[in-house]
């Protein structure tokens, strides 16, 4: 049958295009005409591929073949060889027809031209007049001579460039009709790359589609993602599509463990994915646990891309937010904060040596701290030693939530501190630590911070104090190691466009201040003042009791007040007497006031999503209310009356004083924006009818006015339809979100025409769109979209107006509210039954050792304010004296469990609280102002540090020696327990000594060691006084002692400490008690006889 002419009525078929026009084969007739060949007479061989091993292989695929598609690229003349099997006219087809010759001989054939031009016919056909193929016309013979050889040698390089291009896009069409009738749908296909060819032309045009681990290429969307995530290492991705959240790769593993969600392979990636509305709360999860998230959303919308050039292409997709658990601002009054009274802060820390190796090691570090949710800034700079500890102590207080270092390493016992810290927090969030490649230079930090200051760029309105140079001015004052820290730390903020909490910096406060105590990391945890050493929850701590404010910003100022006590005795007498007139709340004016402070939102982190652009219209409209109900709560009853009027309705104190009369301010400011929107549109977050003066903003206008033309051309393409139709009472209809449709009922048998689109058909209705309804509701979605865009600008923009007129204004007023919530939480607690407010001795100390009379610190009948608030049982209340006709140290001994470290720590908590401005658990106190309250308590290792607990309990007290004053405060509880006894004896006795003699302190000091309080109280009669807690003894008739602990102070010393009897209420064995009790006497014995032969 092969090489039979066509029979009359058989149909053609597309093969005859490309066909051999000779024979083929031995078979072929070459008397047939060569009009009548319209197959080729070879049989095509599919199994070439697996031939038999000893058949010569087949010659390889060439670049470019002799097809007419092409213009072929010829060997020169003198490297000619005969045209193989894949050179002849069948093109890409050509190399596997079979051929009956051997494969190493290959017939010459000759081209016919009428077949030739049926074949450029056919691809005019398939592929169209514009492309590539007709526009390079094949000259019309194509001969193997050597001169036309010669001739395609000296083509050019775009020439060549162009045959690539034009054979790879057919290559593609054929594929595309080959694999038409394929099952797979959906499934890219994998075209093979031909054998490598000399030239760059064909790496440039060639595409390669890769193959993924499934054994499947890439979708555009596996690409894009692979895209987005090279192109943001080291960031944990959430990409939105549809209602899903999606991880990828290694994001969806950590989102598996971290979330509690499946992770499994799709495709090529391996995915994991939450529902859209709980974005937030999973993004909370992943931030509490260190990772940078990055949120993945569309760039363009769908009636916009419907318009583009790229309509048929995959959406574009950015990274629109990037957070951190330092840098995310939450919403207005979130419920699921880890710490609703803290904000979550960002350290920046620089170091540079100062001398020193080993433990003389000195270095200087500074310090930036920035609350981004609040805009609070605190910065430091600081000596250290080489066990960090000034370090430790800023960081217990800030708690940063982030840390960011110079990628060139600090120092090792910096970074061993550091790392310390990270590991024992005690937190529910994981410390992130985030380096920066390289440190700047002074010069280059003091450019970036000068045009961060002076160039803001977002509004023509700038701030009095950017005219004037304050900004700048303040930032000369700093030192050079701080400017490049605060550098450092604006060019990180500013990558997640939260950089604005560093720019008024007139609400920057430096961490010591003359004016404040500062309480070390010991101290704070030791005394139990931010969180207990049980469960490390805030419950059984100082600010458990003390805390009873109204707002979240109100909370986080306490916190900042408990941990840094005044010290300047007028700030702290005026912060009392606020306390105790709020207490007598004899002024309306107070209970007006405390009725400001209920059901506040935070405020502070209001203005902060303000600044950031981040608020929506309903926090907006929330925040708006709040500061309309301050301001107006306080205006004057006439706008003629003075505002001295106001604040002298019955009030003494400055502080409130200050509060009453600053809180009046905000009427114009707030009035003023308040009336520049519409509160009904705002909260339904309608940004473009939010405007009560439509003038405001022309382009929204624009917008409106041009959808409303396109509604009315609907309304009038209805009347069109109707007299269509023939259907005069027709009306739209909406159906499935989807507007404007014609709904035909069946029984009706109207002509619809047939470029209507149906959208729907049920038993009785049809449901259409007429051609030019479809057209105006795409261009009405376009302008909605573009006014949406547009509503969205114009509110960031209003947003950037409150920022630079009024933000200073509002922020003073929060501050001064915040002040007003903190004393009245002081006031609520000094309102506790058996509460007194402390008496202040003022002290005539200017550095040197003040007078004895001045110097006291005396608590009548004090009591621990934690224990007694967890516990029914009354607290047994205690007294003690220290200063003035008594002595300035004092040693207390006694049994175990007989309250000691109770007595010495309620002592050290009454002076903390006294000198915050709070009343006392006491009948009465009275002190002196302390300098600081240095605590060395317990026992613990810190092995990851290389430190035994006894070195801990060393190093503890070298930073005691070092930093006590004669005005401070110094608890020592069981100094020298962590090594021998003789050993413990002399370091104790030796520590307590130097105390007495040099640093003039007053000291609580308990101790095991009676020997010590006896030596001691010889050496320094007047200055030493031992003291003890109270017991009662009794002896059972088994020999057994029973101990009754009375836990009150009393003054003498005890010479035993009841160990035994101590082990016996923790349930030890009696044979082991007997054992041990015996063999205490005998040691006693032993020591009381050489005691006195020495005498």
């Amino acid at each position: 049958m092969t090489g039979t002419p066509k029979k009359p009525g058989t149909q053609a078929t597309i093969s005859s295009f490309f066909s051999q026009s000779g024979p083929a084969g031995p078979s072929s007739s070459s008397s047939q005409p060569v009009s009548k060949i319209k197959r080729g007479i070879s049989p095509i061989d599919l199994t070439l591929d697996s031939g038999d091993e000893g058949a010569a292989p087949p010659a390889k695929r060439q670049r470019t073949t002799t097809s007419s598609f092409f213009l072929p690229k010829k060997p020169s003349a003198s490297s000619y060889t005969p045209a193989t099997p894949s050179m002849r006219s069948g093109g890409h087809a050509e190399q596997w027809r079979f051929d009956a010759n051997p494969p190493n001989v290959a017939p010459v054939t000759q081209k016919n031209d009428a077949q030739r031009t049926a074949h450029e016919r056919a691809k005019r056909i398939l592929l169209g007049n514009d492309n590539v193929f007709s526009r390079r016309q094949p000259p019309p013979d194509t001969t193997h001579g050597s001169d036309a050889e010669e001739d395609d040698d000296v083509q050019d390089a775009s020439q060549r460039d162009d045959n690539d291009e034009a054979e790879q896009k057919f290559t593609e069409l054929l594929d595309m009709f080959s694999s038409s009738t394929s099952k797979k749908k959906g499934r890219g296909v994998v075209k093979k790359a031909g054998p490598p060819v000399a030239g760059s032309s064909r790496s440039r045009t060639q595409k390669i589609e890769e193959i993924g681990p499934s054994g499947q290429t890439y979708t555009p969307f596996e690409l894009q993602v692979r895209a987005l995530k090279a192109k943001h290492p080291g960031t944990l991705l959430m990409i939105q599509s549809g209602y899903k959240m999606l991880f990828f790769e290694e994001d969806a593993k950590v989102a598996s463990k971290e979330l509690g969600v499946v992770c499994f392979p799709k495709r090529n990636l391996h995915t994991a994915m939450i529902p859209l509305h709980r974005r937030d709360v999973h993004l909370k999860k992943l931030l509490s646990q260190g990772y940078k998230v990055g949120i993945v959303e569309q760039t363009e919308t769908a009636a916009l891309k419907k318009a583009s050039d790229t309509r048929n292409e995959l959406f574009e997709r950015e990274v629109t937010h990037l957070y951190t658990a330092a840098t995310y601002v939450d919403d207005l009054n979130s419920l699921d904060e880890l710490d609703p009274n803290a904000a979550p802060p960002l350290m920046c820390l620089l170091e540079e040596p100062t001398g020193g190796m080993g433990t003389d090691e000195r270095v200087t570090i500074a310090m930036i701290v920035i609350a981004p949710s609040t805009g609070d800034v605190v910065w430091d700079e600081f000596d250290d030693n080489h066990m960090r500890t000034e370090l430790e102590t800023r960081m217990v207080h800030t708690k940063p939530y982030e840390l960011l270092l110079p990628g060139k390493k600090l120092s090792p016992h910096t970074e061993k501190m550091i790392q310390h810290f990270a590991d024992h927090s005690h937190t529910e969030h994981r410390m992130r630590l985030e380096r920066f490649s390289k440190q700047m230079s002074y010069t280059d930090a003091f450019t970036l911070l000068s045009k961060f200051y002076t160039d803001r760029g977002q509004s023509a309105d700038a701030p009095n104090d950017t005219s004037t140079g304050d900004l700048m001015a303040a930032i000369t004052e700093f030192s050079k190691l701080v400017v490049i820290a605060l550098a450092h730390a604006v060019k990180y903020l500013s990558t997640f466009r939260v950089a604005d909490a560093l720019r008024e910096t007139r609400f920057f406060s430096k961490f010591t201040e003359r004016t404040h105590m500062l309480l070390n990391a010991n101290t704070l945890t030791n005394l139990e003042i931010y969180r207990n050493e049980t469960d490390y929850t805030t419950k059984g701590s100082l600010i458990w009791i003390l805390d009873r404010t109204f707002t979240r910003f109100g909370a986080r100022l306490l916190k900042s007040w408990i941990g840094r006590p005044l010290i300047d005795s007028q700030a702290l007498r005026e912060r009392t007497e606020a306390v105790e007139e709020m207490l007598a709340n004899k002024s309306p004016k107070l209970t007006q006031l405390r009725e400001v402070l209920r059901r506040l939102p935070d405020l502070a982190r209001g203005l902060c999503r303000i600044q950031y652009g981040k608020c929506t219209p309903q926090e907006l409209v929330v925040l708006l209310k709040a500061f309309r109900k301050v301001s107006s709560a306080f205006a004057p009853p006439h706008p003629a009356q003075s505002q001295q009027t106001v604040a002298s309705a019955g009030l003494k104190s400055r502080v409130l004083v200050g509060i009453v009369e600053a809180l009046p301010r905000l009427c114009d400011p707030v009035k003023e924006i308040c009336d520049a929107i519409d509160f009904s549109a705002a909260e339904h977050g309608k940004e473009d009818v939010m405007w009560t003066d439509v003038d405001r903003y022309p382009a929204l206008d624009s917008l409106t006015a041009s959808i409303q033309v396109v509604e009315s051309e609907l309304v009038d393409e209805l009347k069109a339809i109707r007299k269509l139709i023939k259907k005069p009472a027709l009306q739209y209809t909406t159906w499935n979100g989807e507007e404007y449709v014609v709904e035909i009922r069946k029984d009706e048998r109207r002509d619809i025409p047939a470029n209507w689109t149906l959208l729907s058909s049920t038993k009785y209705v049809r449901r259409y769109h007429t051609p030019q309804v479809r057209a105006k509701l795409q261009e009405r979605a376009q302008y909605k979209e573009a006014l949406t865009a547009e509503a969205h600008k114009a509110y960031l923009s209003f947003l950037g107006e409150i920022t630079e007129k009024h933000y200073a204004l509002l922020r003073d007023a929060v501050n001064k509210l915040a002040v007003a919530d903190c004393l009245f939480s002081l006031a609520q607690v000094a309102a506790q039954e058996g509460y007194t407010r402390p008496e202040f001795v003022e002290s005539s100390s200017d550095g040197k050792m003040p007078e004895v009379a001045d110097e006291v610190l005396e608590i009548v009948e004090g009591r621990h304010p934690m224990i007694e608030a967890l516990r029914t049982d009354p607290f047994v209340p205690n007294s003690l004296k220290i200063g003035g006709r008594e002595t300035r140290h004092k040693i207390i001994t006694g049994p175990n469990m007989g309250g000691k470290s109770s007595v010495v720590r309620m002592t050290a908590l009454c002076a903390i609280m006294a000198q915050v401005g709070s009343y006392v658990p006491a009948k009465s106190m009275k002190l002196s102002l302390l300098d600081g309250v240095l605590t060395r308590m317990g026992a613990s290792d810190e092995l990851a540090r290389g430190r035994s607990t006894f070195m801990v309990e060393m190093q503890e007290t070298s930073d005691i020696l070092q930093m006590a004053t004669p005005r401070s405060l110094v608890v020592l509880d069981e100094l020298g327990r962590g090594t021998s006894t003789f050993d413990g004896m002399a370091i104790a006795g030796a520590v307590l000594q130097h105390l007495v003699e040099s640093v003039k302190c007053k000291t609580l000091f308990i101790t095991h060691y009676p020997q010590v309080a006896t030596d001691l109280e010889r050496m320094f009669p007047s200055d030493v006084g031992n003291m003890h807690m109270g017991f009662t003894e009794e002896t059972r008739i088994d020999g057994s002692r029973e101990v009754t602990f009375l836990y009150r102070l009393e003054p003498g010393l005890v010479a035993e400490s009841f160990g035994v009897e101590c082990a016996r209420l923790a349930g030890l064995p009696e044979s082991v008690l007997q054992i041990a009790a015996s063999k205490a006497a005998n040691m006693r014995q032993v020591i009381e006889e050489r005691v006195r032969r020495t005498k």
